[in-house]
């Protein structure tokens, strides 16, 4: 496994524990030193995560409730351009991007965070796609797929599915 996957998954451990983690747990769970361990959690401390170090281990501070609205879209586009402006029209309509689904005739429900809340976020998004040649995960779906969405208000909401179905990319919900 390599280091930023490591460490995409160090995270995704801190966020569904529900009591610390000890770092020689997490180097054993990986195969790696203890140092190893220490140096990831001080580089996502690093990218912005509050990573608390307690005598019983690491742990994510309890974030507080949010009062931002939290709803979730269903749609459909393929390629990369539209996928671009799909999310685009979301953060520049003051909503961010928790996560992408799509449910996989196999697999079942496919949940990846993408977090996306700027231009900035996109851009970045948008370049490790291309840099990675990735395929989007509604690739695997024909190009359906879901998105959690956080806004301020109800009026922002509907303002979004305004423009995402003039465009084509919202299904109706109908």
């Amino acid at each position: 496994m390599d280091t930023a996957k490591r460490r995409e998954e160090i995270l995704k451990l801190l966020q569904n524990a529900q009591k610390s983690v000890k770092g020689t747990e997490l180097a054993e769970q990986f195969g790696v030193s203890r140092q190893v361990i220490v140096q990831d959690i001080a580089i996502l401390r690093a990218n912005g995560i509050n990573i608390l170090a307690t005598p019983q281990g690491y742990l994510l501070p309890v974030r507080e409730e949010s009062k931002a609205l939290r709803r979730t879209i269903v749609c459909n586009h393929k390629g990369y351009d539209s996928m671009e402006e799909e999310l685009r029209i979301i953060v520049d309509l003051g909503g961010k991007i928790i996560d992408v689904i799509v449910d996989h005739p196999l697999y079942g429900e496919i949940k990846s965070p993408i977090n996306i809340e700027s231009r900035y976020d996109l851009a970045q998004f948008m370049d490790n796609i291309k840099e990675t040649n990735a395929e989007p995960l509604s690739s695997l779906t024909g190009g359906l797929h879901l998105h959690t969405i956080e806004v301020k208000d109800q009026k922002t909401f509907e303002l979004i599915k305004k423009e995402l179905k003039g465009k084509n990319y919202l299904i109706n919900e109908d």
